[in-house]
């Protein structure tokens, strides 16, 4: 890859949501705005190796762009077109209603509610997010082709409705914020541990994005404690940022990072965020439980010190309120430091998730600690062999690598199955 490939791929990664954004808001065509967004893209490949990179990129891109859309506007000449050409030619002023962050705006009109919520998430994460559809299907752990028809039925419904992408009224807001959240969510696990083979293993643009967007919701809505709940899950795993990347690009398990590089600032924000959301004695939610979970492990200066009864005990309230495989897997990695590996490997075993690579990091680490080499050694390879983020790999390869080597004071428990998941322990 050229130093020019490399400039395009990271102004893909920081502007493409920018472009997309902007464009949606002139047009109202979400269609077109990716395309036209893409086609830009396409001209920068062809042209910066020649002509060089322009000293604002963003701002190049978002000018092809617009001129991109106005040819097609002008092409297909009905009326709806020729007003959206006026708009994009004079750049008239447009009320930005309840969001005035284009991104922001864009993450709340793709959530409409005509469309099923994975729908809204799916496609939003496409748009906004600018992740592929495989990226996309990993995170629902679903299949490539299933989540590429996900989300053609969703534009296809909204062709069909004609639901239009405009500027969600403030009362508006509330009916989809809960796709919104789902969506900021994803795009910062994405950032946290990318889901690509040939990606970084952090990107923290992304991160930052979603913690910013995140930021402005919370603005809006200083009373709703999911989204309270959202930003302190987001700080308080960020927090520990600085301590997951060992100097050889791998990552480091929870039990093992440097707990004194972790942002106190960080920590400090969210631990505030989640003692207003206990004082308020409402019903917590998901991610006010989450973020209650990760409270408990950032409070702890040392992994000895960690709280485990407390973080069984708010997995169980969150498995009162989301059941899933994936939930009762970060349960039971907890429990395994209360009640020992075998308890936790028999809560393991027949779970639905022989699809999920840290499914079978958990239990490869379980038997690990049971002293079964041998089949710990298997689990190990079949969650390299569903990893395809390097530094995750070269984690777990060192780990099973690790079995053949004569003990020492006995092994070293983890305390996250996939090097610290956002989510959990």
């Amino acid at each position: 890859m050229t130093d020019v490939d490399e400039v395009i791929a990271q102004v893909h990664r920081e502007e493409w949501a920018r472009v997309v954004a902007t464009l949606a808001r002139r047009l109202g065509d979400l269609d077109v705005a990716e395309e036209m967004a893409a086609e830009a893209f396409a001209t920068a490949v062809e042209r910066w190796p020649v002509d060089g990179v322009p000293p604002n990129p963003g701002a190049w891109l978002t000018t092809t762009a617009r001129r991109k859309a106005i040819d097609r506007l002008r092409r297909e000449g009905r009326r709806e077109e020729k007003h959206r050409e006026a708009l994009m030619l004079f750049d008239t002023p447009e009320p930005v209603g309840a969001i005035d962050d284009d991104r922001l705006r864009l993450v709340f009109t793709c959530c409409h509610p005509a469309l099923a919520v994975e729908a809204r998430v799916a496609l939003t994460l496409r748009m906004v997010g600018g992740l592929t559809v495989p990226e996309i299907a990993r995170a629902f752990l679903v299949e490539e082709t299933a989540m590429s028809r996900r989300i053609t039925r969703a534009k296809t419904k909204i062709r069909a409705a004609r639901i239009p992408y405009g500027v969600p009224l403030r009362e508006d807001i509330p009916a989809r914020v809960t796709g919104v959240l789902a969506v900021l969510y994803l795009i910062f696990n994405e950032g946290y541990l990318t889901s690509g083979p040939d990606k970084e293993a952090v990107r923290a643009d992304l991160t930052a994005e979603a913690i910013r967007l995140t930021r402005l919701v919370r603005a809006m809505m200083p009373a709703d404690g999911e989204v309270a709940g959202l930003l302190a899950l987001m700080l308080l795993t960020e927090a520990r940022r600085p301590a997951r990347m060992s100097a050889s690009g791998e990552l480091v398990a929870l039990d093992e990072q440097d707990r004194g590089a972790w942002d106190r600032g960080l920590i400090a924000e969210g631990h505030a965020l989640v003692r207003g959301r206990l004082a308020s004695g409402q019903a917590p939610g998901r991610y006010q439980i989450l973020a209650a979970i990760n409270a408990v492990h950032t409070d702890a200066l040392d992994v000895r010190d960690t709280d485990w009864s407390q973080v069984v005990a708010l997995y169980d309230q969150l498995a009162r309120l989301d059941p899933s495989p994936i939930v009762r897997l970060n349960r039971a990695i907890a429990v395994a430091e209360l009640d020992g590996p075998e308890v936790a490997l028999a809560q393991v075993n027949g779970l639905p998730l022989e699809g999920y690579h840290a499914f079978h990091a958990t239990r490869a680490d379980l038997l690990r600690r049971l002293g079964r080499s041998v089949q710990s050694r298997a689990a190990y390879d079949r969650a390299i062999g569903l990893t395809v983020n390097t530094a995750e790999t070269a984690y777990l390869t060192r780990r099973r690598d690790q079995l053949a080597a004569p003990a020492s004071g006995g092994p070293t428990p983890d305390h996250a199955a996939a090097a610290d998941p956002p989510g959990g322990p």
